[in-house]
């Protein structure tokens, strides 16, 4: 949008002030609207969940729209682009309304808002890219049939909401490997030539602004509008990156410390198999309480984790 008022092309310079002013609008908004948000009420089963009784919850609203908007402003828009960002504040919008409901709601509720959320997304990015609906692997280029495709890609987008949702228990930890994740998108995308490499740019600047009240001990939290929406874009772009199996790397530690308890649930609760017993779900309540972790060290653990996992996704495809 700013191109077309400034008369200018697309440019890096633009885009850093992009980011930028991306960062403090999304710093002055939570300032100025973190009174009007919901408020925690204490999560009974997590551990150390009673600490964040009372703080501020669904932070998400305000940090995804910033996002958005500043996206629309600073970066060239396609018709593909509009639909994500339409999808994008549904998803945020869905854990938003819950983080402000009294009673939880439904778990089925949920996935199917999140599996409908999915489908449009793996839908719109068939229609949107006929050339690229298939996977790279040892170089070549492999055709998936579209019907495939948007199966497949369904379940990505859906597994990628839930896992990321699932990680968000410990200050930090859910923005902080979210980061990570992006910035290894961004450097996939931007080998490729991906447009979208600017997009991830301006999340995580987002995020930033969001990290800087929720860094321990938090003074906020992103609720379900965020982590869903994070989920969400992460989904997407890995579509974006034309190969969309390196999810499995570059969002790794998302997916052991939320999926693994997805798993746990679902084989127990519709196949009676009962796994990792000993195993407290999420991971990083399994960190805290069992290993004695503080929330600190599961943060910057992970994270090095995530960064070591991401370092040699990059190293092998670049």
């Amino acid at each position: 949008m700013i191109y077309d008022v400034l008369g200018v092309s697309y440019n890096s310079k633009l885009l850093f002030l992009g980011i930028i002013v991306t960062f403090l609008t999304t710093v002055i908004s939570i300032s100025f609207l973190k009174d009007v948000l919901p408020h925690d009420g204490g999560r009974e089963f997590a551990v150390n969940g009673q600490l964040s009784k009372g703080k501020p919850r669904g932070a998400g609203i305000v940090f995804v729209f910033c996002f958005v908007i500043m996206s629309l402003i600073f970066v060239p828009v396609s018709k593909e682009y509009l639909v994500y960002c339409v999808l994008i504040i549904a998803a945020m919008l869905s854990g938003y309304l819950d983080d402000r409901s009294d009673v939880p709601w439904n778990e089925y509720k949920k996935g199917a808002i999140d599996l409908l959320i999915s489908l449009l997304a793996a839908v719109t990015f068939v229609n949107f890219n006929k050339d690229t609906v298939g996977i790279f692997f040892k170089g070549e280029f492999y055709n998936i049939p579209s019907v495939i495709y948007v199966i497949l890609a369904t379940i990505l987008i859906w597994v990628s909401i839930n896992v990321t949702n699932c990680s968000d228990g410990v200050d930090g930890l859910c923005g902080s490997l979210s980061l990570v994740s992006l910035f290894t998108v961004f450097i996939i995308l931007s080998s490729i030539g991906s447009e979208y490499s600017s997009y991830t740019l301006i999340i995580m600047a987002s995020i930033l602004g969001y990290l800087w009240f929720n860094i321990s001990p938090s003074k906020l939290l992103m609720g379900d509008a965020g982590s869903r929406a994070l989920g969400f874009v992460l989904g997407v772009l890995a579509m974006k990156t034309l190969n969309p199996v390196l999810y499995i790397l570059f969002a790794f530690m998302l997916i052991v410390d939320g999926g693994l308890g997805l798993i746990k649930v679902f084989l127990l609760r519709f196949l009676k198999i009962a796994i990792l017993k000993n195993v407290r779900t999420p991971i990083h309540d399994h960190a805290r309480k069992n290993k004695n972790w503080s929330d600190a060290q599961v943060v910057y653990k992970f994270v090095v984790v995530q960064f070591l996992v991401s370092s040699f996704l990059v190293f092998c495809i670049l």
